[in-house]
């Protein structure tokens, strides 16, 4: 994993987000919305105005300083990329 997401990826488990790292993504990790704990963090079907895209602004926040951003991969996981 590079330098930058494994700051990254230290940050956000810290925070308590729901990180983990796949084998298939190439030293990426992913934002689980499939934990029991992922509502807090992230939810495809958000509704309200105060979280971009559904991503909790933590979030984008400490991925912003490293020079990452998150994107679906599908409903229930977030990918984290440069």
């Amino acid at each position: 994993m590079k330098r930058q997401y494994r700051y990254a990826y230290n940050a956000l488990k810290k925070l308590g987000v729901p990180v983990y790292v796949r084998d298939d993504m190439n030293g990426r990790f992913q934002i689980s919305a499939e934990d029991a704990e992922s509502y807090k963090w992230c939810d495809y079907y958000y509704q309200g105005n105060e979280w971009d895209f559904g991503v909790n602004p933590k979030i984008e926040k400490v991925l912003a300083k490293y020079g990452l951003h998150t994107e679906w991969i599908n409903a229930g996981e977030l990918g984290v990329y440069e």
